[in-house]
């Protein structure tokens, strides 16, 4: 019986460097906020790559951010160039171009490995975040918002997050409210000091407040709790792939997706003053407002 050789399996496909540094140009494109008078590109961004990835160009890394830099500043050249004919059309049919500027004076770029084993050798996770100006007059302050993009393969998904900026909270903060409850790691107490806090696995790009041990059923990120200081009151996002329950009730999803895109509609829901917050039927919260 003639034996068959199992082929052995074939090594994973490396990412060139080239790919890091478009990957990083790509998401800066896609994080533009247009003003009146001028349009901001986000300064900061941090890439994450598998460990065995990031062993390899290691030893080029301050060559890589040079290179990467060089192209984002080139790339803003670009984008600002505009032919002789369109300038002087645009002069006297009001259509002037706002020019497109870094929001910061430097660029910033950090290369680094995934150690929370998230990642498949040659994924690329490029996470960029872009400081938004504060508009009084709308009553809102502050913001940053965050682009992340992850190439998996021949896959592609973003996510983008808007949260509000707040100092952060000292010893002396008055304690909001109260989240008790159980994981994988047993019993939890978390006083909730903070305007806005958010509930997940986390991991790397999904920094969280309150950080569950739980399956994946669990979202990295899956569900936020932001307190509304001029009504008085305390709202709850779902942002999870399985959903989010209050009360034993489903709360509508806080974001569409849309070509692999993920973003925040702005749904949330009111808490009551004592809440039991399920997370994908998993894990459950119990909320309790201090007074």
């Amino acid at each position: 019986m003639p034996s068959h050789k199992i082929a052995p399996a074939a090594p994973p496909a490396r990412r060139p460097a080239r790919d890091v540094i478009d990957a990083v140009v790509e998401n800066m494109r896609t994080n533009l906020e247009q003003l009146k008078y001028s349009t901001l590109a986000p300064s900061r961004y941090t890439v994450y790559l598998h460990p065995g990835e990031y062993a390899r160009l290691e030893g080029i890394v301050p060559i890589l951010q040079e290179q990467t830099i060089r192209a984002l500043a080139e790339e803003l050249e670009r984008l600002n160039a505009r032919s002789p004919m369109r300038r002087w059309v645009g002069r006297f049919v009001g259509d002037a171009e706002p020019a497109i500027r870094n929001a910061a004076s430097d660029w910033q770029v950090e290369f680094l490995p995934d150690h929370d084993g998230e990642m498949a050798e040659g994924d690329l996770l490029v996470d960029s975040e872009l400081v938004l100006p504060a508009r009084p007059d709308l009553g809102v302050g502050e913001r940053t918002r965050r682009i992340t993009t992850v190439h998996s393969g021949q896959r592609t998904t973003t996510r983008q997050q808007t949260v509000s900026r707040s100092e952060p909270a000292s010893s002396a903060s008055p304690v909001l409210a109260r989240i008790e409850y159980d994981d994988d790691s047993g019993h939890h107490s978390y006083d909730v000091v903070k305007e806005s806090l958010t509930i997940g696995r986390g991991g790397i790009a999904y920094p969280v407040d309150v950080r569950i041990a739980s399956s994946p059923d669990v979202s990295r990120e899956h569900a936020r709790i932001r307190r509304d200081a001029t009504a008085d009151r305390f709202l709850l996002i779902d942002l999870s792939s399985l959903g989010t329950t209050l009360n034993g009730r489903h709360i509508p999803k806080g974001y569409d997706e849309v070509d692999g895109r993920k973003r925040e509609n702005g749904a949330e829901t009111a808490l009551p003053e004592v809440a039991k917050i399920g997370l994908a039927d998993t894990v459950f919260l119990e909320f309790r407002r201090v007074r």
